[in-house]
């Protein structure tokens, strides 16, 4: 079992680095071999619409354009289990997932009208880590998220789950930063009692999505 882990959060460290963490420990726990990635380490664009993954005489379920996220896309083709996290901005996942979610998708997409080319079955697990509350997340975020994660879990064909942290720790000492709207007792209260639940639903992921 080969499970890839995907951090498309430009923080190394943080919120959506520990909890990408805690899901390859999961994965490790259920046997898995892992390869952690932090996506934002790497040169590479959003598609650019060359088509060379669509020609007759090409390979299908690859992309061609010589960058650092066309081998990761193979990696991915390749294993059991990817697993992508990523922060919120403006009510959508950073520029790197969508970069990485086109590319990855439109190469198995069939321009011929069939289903997807992919023929093989890869599980996929879906990590957000946000400002907003739950209540928040469930009415307006996850509606619009789960587009991405239905046509992942259609073109690779193998379970999808997903985990959300809500109101987390932005910084360590907010006096330090323009950051008024935020009440620092409160998200380091959210820290201490809430995130140890959402780094365990991140670490039930990864194995349950690894086994």
């Amino acid at each position: 079992m080969k499970t890839i882990v995907v951090n498309a959060g430009p923080r190394k460290n943080w919120n959506t680095a520990m909890m990408l963490q805690e899901a390859q420990k999961g994965a490790e726990s259920a046997g898995a071999e892992t390869e952690y990635v932090d996506l934002y380490e790497l040169r590479f664009t959003g598609c650019r619409g060359c088509l060379a993954c669509k020609r007759k005489d090409t390979e299908r379920c690859r992309c061609y354009w010589n960058d650092d996220l066309a081998p990761l896309i193979d990696k991915i083709l390749h294993a059991d289990c990817v697993i992508i996290g990523s922060p919120i901005y403006f009510f959508e996942t950073t520029a790197g997932f969508r970069a990485l979610f086109e590319r990855l998708a439109f190469c198995m997409l069939n321009y011929d009208g069939g289903a997807p080319y992919f023929s093989g079955k890869v599980n996929a697990g879906f990590i957000y880590t946000m400002n907003v509350s739950r209540a928040v997340f469930d009415e307006r975020l996850a509606p619009a998220l789960a587009s991405a994660e239905q046509t992942l879990g259609r073109f690779l064909k193998g379970r999808v789950q997903s985990v959300a942290a809500c109101e987390t720790l932005q910084v360590n000492d907010y006096s330090q930063y323009s950051m008024g709207m935020f009440n620092e007792a409160e998200r380091s209260a959210i820290r201490e009692n809430r995130f140890p639940a959402d780094l365990q639903a991140a670490f039930d992921l990864g194995a349950a999505l690894s086994r």
